[in-house]
């Protein structure tokens, strides 16, 4: 762990590294602020830039440093408008807005910042403590077992679904799965379902497919819905909080950041869900006369929140680095980034690419540092920014969407299918379908279908369910996954 330590510092902090991690946490911040833009649309743009880049660790600082950046920005908005930046700051808004019309924007926004950095930072160092731990059995998996990951990853989509959602999000992994199946198979070198299209014949391209479905709606519902979501103009000032708020949200801060992080770690859940979990017990722990000032300007109420979503980007990468299963949308599109660098996320990734796995853990250090030393100071100036009209962004994001669907193949066929796509995700999107499971089984079926094909030859058939009891034990996690939301929703009724 030490020597991994040292070689993480070492990439982290060579001149291009800090640059790239720097570049990150701005351009999230600034897009997280941005109401209707969250994560998953930016890291869908950035996606050819990352991949042009060449290091696989400079490409995947980038991308962790946008994705922290952004919900870390995604705060401001909620505070000063009301109008959050991305679902993981919904809650934050609870609190924040009501501080802001009281006065207290100042406040509030450095509360925010101090408790993101702390749930990021204390979330970074259970990351290093606990991701060695689950990289100590790379040596009991092999091929059957990567089956079996994939498909309990797969499983877990049911947690994206919200009430009453659940076979909406298991079609939609069907249909990822179906778009998997286009292109050259596992078993033989021959194309499939490509309809004599030359252009298909290596499959459906990850990057044209992720901002088709993500960054190409958020556009299209600018364009529908175009009001100008300006600041008020009022000057921010008294940044400054007392000790005595100090030691109210101290404690705050201590028990979300965990809590967050070991939300963050269960494949579904997300900065969404850890932070309305952070506002609700804090809410429900607070004495009878603290419970009645949450929701009117309780800055327990608001640094539970920002502590919890910031804990728990941090705890996704868990999952993702050391079993290669996405833990949310936006992990599922690094994921998808991972693979485009040739790099391999699973058991392994820490013992056989460890500059990699470290490089990007020492990176969550610096960037939560960056992140605070950025904001503070840039409180008054940021919340400015906040008056320009949604719509002057939509031609930034068309254009940079249609290059990055061009540059990532260097093909125009890309562009056609990225305006087809984009109009079957808006369409799904109006339908009220969750979209990350469809990306999610996409980028999971490639490598289901390899692993089983080669289980397959090595056994002779599908013996190897029965021989090997991991696989066996994670195909039944996996059953219980598809089958405890499905009782619960008819439960429920």
């Amino acid at each position: 762990m030490l020597e991994g330590i040292l070689i993480g510092l070492q990439t982290a902090l060579s001149m291009q590294n800090l640059l790239v991690v720097i570049g990150g946490c701005l351009i999230g911040t600034f897009i997280g602020m941005l109401p209707g833009l969250g994560p998953m649309s930016i890291i869908a743009i950035m996606i050819p830039v990352a991949i042009t880049m060449g290091d696989p660790s400079a490409a995947l600082i980038l991308l962790a440093g946008v994705y922290y950046g952004a919900i870390f920005g995604g705060s401001t908005s909620s505070i000063l408008l009301n109008a959050p930046g991305v679902a993981g700051t919904v809650a934050s808004s609870f609190d924040g807005y009501p501080m802001s019309r009281q006065g207290k924007a100042g406040k509030a926004l450095t509360i925010a910042a101090i408790a993101s950095f702390a749930g990021g930072t204390i979330g970074a160092l259970l990351l290093m403590i606990f991701a060695p731990m689950l990289s100590s059995v790379a040596l009991l998996f092999h091929s059957p077992e990567y089956f079996a990951l994939m498909v309990v990853g797969l499983s877990a989509i049911a947690a994206f679904a919200g009430p009453g959602q659940v076979t909406k999000a298991l079609m939609m992994t069907v249909l990822g799965l179906i778009m998997a199946t286009v292109g050259e198979g596992a078993l033989f070198n021959l194309p499939r379902f490509t309809g004599g299209i030359m252009d298909l014949q290596s499959g459906f391209g990850f990057i044209t497919l992720a901002m088709a479905m993500f960054a190409l709606p958020e556009a299209i519902f600018l364009v529908l819905k175009p009001k100008n979501l300006g600041a008020d103009g009022g000057e921010i000032k008294d940044l400054r909080i007392t000790r005595a708020e100090a030691r109210a949200i101290a404690p705050v801060i201590g028990r979300q950041s965990v809590q967050g992080f070991f939300i963050g770690v269960l494949p579904g859940a997300g900065a969404t869900i850890a932070s309305f979990l952070g506002y609700a017990v804090e809410r429900n722990i607070a004495p009878k006369h603290e419970q009645d000032e949450f929701g009117k300007g309780s800055i327990k109420g608001l640094a539970a929140p920002e502590t919890a979503n910031n804990a728990a980007c941090t705890g996704s990468f868990v999952p993702l680095l050391t079993l290669g299963i996405p833990g949310s949308g936006t992990t599922a599109i690094l994921l998808g980034a991972l693979i485009a660098l040739n790099v391999t996320p699973g058991p392994r990734l820490m013992i056989d690419e460890p500059q990699i796995f470290w490089a990007v853990i020492m990176s969550m250090f610096i960037g939560n540092l960056v992140l605070l030393v950025l904001n503070l100071p840039l409180i008054p100036y940021i919340a400015k920014l906040l008056a320009i009209p949604r719509n002057y962004l939509i031609p930034f994001i068309l254009f940079f969407t249609l290059m990055g669907a061009y540059i990532g193949q260097n093909n125009a066929t890309e562009l056609l299918m990225l305006v087809g796509f984009g109009i079957c995700g808006i369409a799904l999107k109006f339908a009220n379908y969750p979209l990350p499971p469809l990306l999610i089984g996409f980028i999971l079926g490639g490598m289901m279908e390899d692993n089983f094909s080669r289980s397959m030859q090595l056994y002779g058939g599908v013996s190897f369910v029965l021989e090997r009891p991991m696989t066996l034990g994670l195909l039944v996690i996996a059953a219980g996954l598809i089958i405890v939301p499905i009782l619960r929703t008819r439960l429920a009724k």
